[in-house]
């Protein structure tokens, strides 16, 4: 049983079909367009099933699935439209004490054993010493990068 049914009106499906034929758009919203008005299960639609849709315009049944789900919860603005590109902020671990730290840190001789510090080294002895609660050998490798020092 389907969570999301797609039932359009005259005026959303008159739409879709303008879209369509317009020939102004993005191969994305076409395919969209055509999805929609395949699985639409009102009384004009044609009721197409996930599979049958899926074989007829070279789509996975996921991505119907999804454009399915998002055309209840957002309406047909948003299945058509592209959302704005956002990218994702990440946050440095590292901040310029940590870095101090880290270079005072691989400029001092290496634990007993070891000829020189190594990435991993560093990066378990950063956590050791409470600088961070986590950190990954190739974030200390970047920030040692940056700061051109040779560790050879």
């Amino acid at each position: 049983m389907k969570k999301y049914i797609v039932k359009l009106s005259k005026d959303e499906r008159d739409r879709l079909k303008k879209t369509i034929t317009s020939g102004r758009g993005s191969a994305r919203m076409f395919a969209r367009a055509r999805i929609l008005l395949k699985a639409d299960q009102g009384v004009h639609g044609s009721s197409w099933g996930d599979e049958k849709i899926s074989g007829a315009l070279d789509v996975t049944v996921q991505t119907i699935e999804r454009i399915r789900k998002q055309l209840v919860e957002e309406g047909l603005d948003a299945v058509l439209s592209r959302h704005p590109y956002s990218q994702k902020v990440s946050r440095k671990k590292i901040d310029g004490d940590i870095e101090a730290h880290l270079i005072a840190l691989s400029c001092s001789e290496p634990p007993e054993g070891f000829a020189r510090w190594t990435l991993r080294l560093l990066a378990d002895k950063v956590v050791e010493l409470g600088y961070v609660a986590s950190i990954s050998h190739e974030a200390i490798r970047q920030t040692l990068k940056k700061t051109n020092l040779n560790r050879g």
